[in-house]
């Protein structure tokens, strides 16, 4: 039988600034509209995070995230994956307030604490309409996004109590380590929905030697329970995910990781970026988890189950 291929779009995120782009969505109608779009397109997962409806500032104030998921639910019937990441310039307690509230069947969670480089993308962007946007990237020369082990133990128990599970975001080596030690402690629980992140500045490379050192590493760690996906930031999103497909992972793509399509040229949609990996799935002979599919391949509560 032909496997199922589970497809994330990451919507909208917290790096990504409004003057960046012109089709990253920002209100609360945006959002959710970009949502169900990719859903639409192919996505059997939504991963979101809300802004402030005013200027784009990454928000987790629930409020902001009320119309959002009510859109969502309404029009599709897409895995909701609610960020506890928020931004790495927040305090845990804030990133936990969406998830702590709504209770999803899924939530992203950072395996470790790291340098987290926005700046270089100065280098790309000079003209920001907000001044936050520029603060936001430039601080984050002097950044650790904090994931900490007594973090980590924190957002556990908080989506173990409410029978949401995680999409365990790996930036390195490390992580899948952090990620083996809670397994073992069973405050992780299989089958481990592991999102392996390559790119970001700070974390592991994009080199496909890194794909592969990754995927060896989490083979050997975590055996046969967990559920492999790949998100490769920036120009690496599609022939990152298009090697790991073919590997055998799930995959990632959306304006959060990046907001292109292809050279110099500017994703006008989450929708075209869904498509776009779909047509590439589809020619390596893969199927798409629907889904309800995906709920059964990662074992989730089912939508009926969330506090939204």
């Amino acid at each position: 039988m032909p496997r199922k291929v589970i497809i994330t779009s990451a919507v909208t995120g917290a790096i990504h600034t409004p003057s960046m782009s012109p089709h990253l969505p920002v209100s609360p109608t945006e959002i959710a509209e970009a949502a169900i779009g990719a859903a639409e397109a192919g996505a059997a997962v939504v991963h979101m995070h809300a802004r402030h409806p005013v200027d784009g500032r990454p928000s987790q104030d629930p409020e902001h995230f009320v119309p959002i998921l009510e859109q969502i639910k309404a029009h599709t019937t897409a895995v909701v994956n609610i960020t506890t990441g928020g931004s790495p310039h927040m305090t845990v307690e804030e990133r936990m307030r969406p998830v702590s509230e709504f209770k999803p069947e899924l939530a992203s969670l950072n395996m470790g604490s790291m340098n987290f480089g926005l700046y270089p993308m100065l280098q790309r962007f000079t003209e920001f309409e907000h001044d936050w946007e520029r603060q936001h990237l430039e601080g984050s020369r002097d950044l650790v996004f904090k994931n900490t082990f007594a973090d980590i133990e924190t957002i556990l128990g908080i989506g173990n109590g409410n029978g949401t599970r995680f999409e365990f975001e790996c930036y390195d080596i490390s992580h899948l380590n952090n990620l083996a030690h809670f397994h073992g402690r069973g405050l992780a629980k299989g089958p481990l929905f592991v999102q392996s992140v390559f790119g970001l500045l700070g974390g592991i490379g994009a080199h496909p030697e890194d794909l592969m050192h990754m995927r060896r590493t989490a083979d050997r760690l975590l055996g046969d329970d967990y559920q492999w996906s790949i998100l490769g930031a920036g120009r690496n999103q599609l022939p990152l995910a298009t090697i790991g497909a073919a590997m055998g992972s799930h995959v990632r793509v959306g304006l959060e990781d990046s907001l292109w399509i292809g050279p110099g040229e500017l994703a006008e949609s989450n929708a075209q970026q869904v498509t776009r990996i779909r047509t590439i799935l589809e020619a390596l002979g893969l199927e798409i988890a629907a889904p309800d599919e995906a709920r059964e391949i990662l074992q989730l509560k089912g939508a009926a189950n969330v506090g939204f």
